[in-house]
């Protein structure tokens, strides 16, 4: 409990038939709560395309609240990326985060939403955080540079949450999830995260037949990846079973080099080239391995294998290779 935060409140399971709005439904991690909360027997699951609402519109997003009056809020809808994204366009991360954020929490705390868990990312902590990464770790060191706008978003976002906390008295709780990876996913190989842009490069290479594939980097940091279906599961439990200022680590304990990860999409997608590493572009943090012991106290685990979400993943890219995001 951070200084000043002294809500007392006792999780439980969640109203099924109340209405529950998910930010950000389609993408990622959005369309995996959804499928879960229906699921789990949610009768009222809410969500707008961006089209239909544009988070970056404070006076619709409040409209937006004002007509549905949710009771429950995941906070999924964010502007991501991978590294070169991140470094292209970091006002673009920094100001279009911190607007969808800003406008959303302002708008379900003037219609007090009860519950709402704030989606972050493990690109809050420091670089060089000793590992594995506790939540404790936050705000005590620099930043990766190549993402810092996207953190320094992510960071705000945690703060307004334990802000909502001691002014208002509103039981909000956030999340920060490892790299997550999964259906809905961006297949982009501009804005693509490094797993999904994977898996496009070595399945497109299979395809064309292509003798070698070029890399990224060393390939030598070492990364956790959990599948956004484990991430879903996580939140609901979270929802029902955890209340705190602090953010809680969502991931699956272990870590496996990105040469590593980079051998097992290409034997699953079937690519007998080459594999090459540009060693003249950057590597990133060199390792994000997240302390999951907080959650591990709440009574969830992971439970999707990393070779078990990448076959299940590669199979959803091909049967959906013509309408990816890409």
């Amino acid at each position: 409990m951070t200084a000043g935060d002294r809500l007392r409140y006792t999780p439980g399971q969640l109203d099924r038939n109340a209405p529950f709005y998910v930010a950000g439904h389609q993408g990622l991690v959005g369309s995996a709560i959804w499928r879960k909360l229906e699921a789990s027997g949610f009768r009222s699951v809410v969500g707008r395309t961006s089209r239909e609402l544009d988070l970056k519109d404070r006076g619709r997003v409040f409209d937006f609240f004002h007509e549905v009056r949710p009771r429950y809020v995941v906070l999924a809808a964010a502007k991501v990326g991978g590294i070169l994204a991140n470094t292209t366009y970091p006002v673009d991360f920094l100001s279009d985060n911190m607007q969808i954020q800003v406008n959303v929490m302002d708008a379900a705390r003037k219609v007090g939403v009860e519950r709402l868990l704030f989606l972050g990312s493990s690109c809050i902590y420091p670089k060089f955080a000793e590992q594995p990464i506790r939540e404790d770790s936050l705000l005590t060191g620099h930043l990766e540079p190549t993402n810092d706008a996207y953190a320094i978003a992510k960071i705000a976002g945690i703060l307004h949450v334990q802000a909502v906390r001691r002014q208002y008295g509103l039981p909000w709780i956030s999340a920060m999830p490892t790299n997550l990876y999964g259906p809905n996913d961006n297949f982009s190989p501009q804005g693509s995260h490094v797993l999904p842009a994977l898996i496009r490069r070595y399945d497109d290479a299979a395809r064309a037949g292509k003798s070698t594939v070029s890399n990224w980097g060393t390939g030598r940091p070492r990364r956790e990846f959990m599948h956004s279906d484990d991430m879903a599961d996580a939140c609901l439990h979270l929802l029902e079973h955890y209340d705190g200022a602090a953010q809680v680590n969502v991931g699956t304990g272990s870590d496996i080099t990105i040469r590593e990860v980079a051998h097992a999409i290409s034997a699953i997608v079937g690519y007998d080239g080459r594999t090459e590493w540009d060693v003249t572009k950057p590597d990133g943090t060199p390792q994000k391995l997240l302390d999951v012991s907080k959650l591990a106290e709440t009574g969830w685990t992971s439970g999707i294998s990393l070779e078990e979400g990448l076959e299940r993943t590669v199979a959803w890219y091909r049967h959906h290779v013509t309408t990816v995001r890409t």
